[in-house]
């Protein structure tokens, strides 16, 4: 009896087998490590600014410096794992890792210290998202959903494990030993692991006519269209999303219940952001990642609205959890729709501006809702206009779904590949 392609490529370890699940759990690993190059300021930026002597504002321009790079640094590195294979952007990641802390850590005035945050965005941990959804995908089929969604959870566990360890060693070494040793270990940890990814992607079967045809109008539009729609989607979402994200420890401040609150319901909201992210990949394996992404947003645009209506410690704290629940598996589906519609060979670059689009949105609302703020002296007005964001994602998910005819090109793969 002849093996079937698939059986072949799984006791071969190729698509769907036990070293594809060993390769996404060591990303995971990767992206746990490196991804520590989004969170760190945000812990130290009480210490930064204080050694700096400058505003709150001055400081926080760091942060952007470095939101913005990783935005932009996703799509360099989606490219070069496009054409060279995944293990080269990791390896890039870790140096520049090193660097970016080692160059913080000696940082003469806040100038150089951003340029070191902006490393840190550009080349370092922006090669642990995007670009290390796109690879798993390639190595699964019947679990795509769910290897991608696992693999964008690496950013949400670096978020919750490093802070606590972080503010540990600034309390006790201050925050410029505590940004060289990070980034020793960031190097020193990922390079090894970098070289477990060298094997290539498994050779796919070229697409028939028919699918050929698809790929050229993907839903009925140019492909670049179809970006430019899942673009403004991922802004949409990302600008909601940015509001209880971003201003959640100033809100509960605000609301005279204290940062350290906020920070504990943060806290949570990520930790349970980590729930939703996994068991949204495994939802959209069984309904496409189209519907998926309607339920997600509709979800979230729920959540954001509560907290208009309750200012209680009780009801923040369940709002939040329910937040945290409901908005952690949008963003892997942006990935996994590139996958389903787009060529297998675009999707490192695509799958990263994709990705990218949600990073701006992200710097935008935390801006924007900032200054609504300002503007109004509350932060119900800015609620309601990440809700309004939200309705615009919701709105392009659901045409793109009705375009789709009801089901998503997820159970189309898996039948080919059954």
């Amino acid at each position: 009896m002849t093996m079937s392609a698939a059986t072949r490529d799984t006791h071969a370890g190729g698509v769907d087998s036990g070293y594809a699940w060993f390769r996404l759990a060591i990303c995971v690993v990767i992206s746990t490590i490196g991804n520590i190059g989004l969170w760190s300021y945000v812990v130290a930026l009480p210490a930064v600014q204080a050694d700096f002597g400058v505003t709150r504002g001055a400081a926080s321009a760091a942060y952007t410096v470095t939101m913005i790079g990783f935005a932009f640094g996703g799509v360099l590195m989606g490219r070069l794992t496009d054409r060279f294979g995944v293990m080269l952007p990791v390896m890039i990641s870790s140096v520049s890792l090193a660097i970016g802390y080692l160059v913080c850590s000696q940082a003469p005035n806040l100038w150089v210290f951003a340029l070191g945050q902006g490393i840190l965005g550009f080349l370092g941990s922006s090669a642990l998202f995007g670009a290390l959804m796109a690879d798993v995908s390639h190595w699964f089929a019947r679990r795509r959903g769910a290897a991608v969604a696992i693999a964008a959870s690496g950013n949400y566990i670096s978020g919750g494990l490093w802070p606590p360890i972080e503010q540990h060693f600034i309390d006790s070494l201050g925050w410029r030993p505590t940004y060289l040793g990070i980034g020793i270990f960031c190097v020193v940890t990922m390079l090894p692991l970098a070289l477990i990814l060298r094997r290539p992607a498994p050779v796919h079967a070229e697409p028939s006519a028919a699918e050929r045809k698809g790929m050229q109008r993907p839903l009925g539009f140019s492909p670049n269209m179809l970006q430019v729609l899942l673009g403004i989607a991922g802004l949409g979402c990302c600008v909601a999303m940015s509001m209880p994200q971003v201003h959640l420890v100033a809100y509960c401040a605000d609301l005279g219940y204290g940062p350290a609150v906020g920070a504990q319901m943060l806290s949570i909201m990520l930790a349970l952001g980590i729930i939703s992210r996994v068991g949204s990949g495994f939802v959209a394996d069984r309904i496409g990642a189209l519907g998926t992404l309607l339920i997600g947003s509709a979800a979230q645009a729920a959540a954001l609205i509560l907290y208009t209506g309750f200012e209680s410690l009780n009801s923040l704290y369940v709002i939040s959890a329910l937040f945290g629940l409901v908005q952690g598996g949008i963003v892997p589906c942006y990935a996994i729709i590139v996958r389903d519609y787009f060529p297998a060979r675009e999707a490192g670059t695509r799958v990263s501006i994709a990705i990218m689009a949600t990073v701006l949105g992200m710097a935008l609302g935390g801006w924007m809702n900032g200054y609504i703020f300002d503007l109004t002296g509350s932060y119900r007005a800015a609620f309601i206009n990440g809700f309004a964001w939200n309705i615009l994602n919701a709105a392009i998910a659901l045409w793109l779904l009705l375009r789709s005819g009801g089901s998503g090109a997820r159970q189309q793969v898996v039948g080919a590949t059954a």
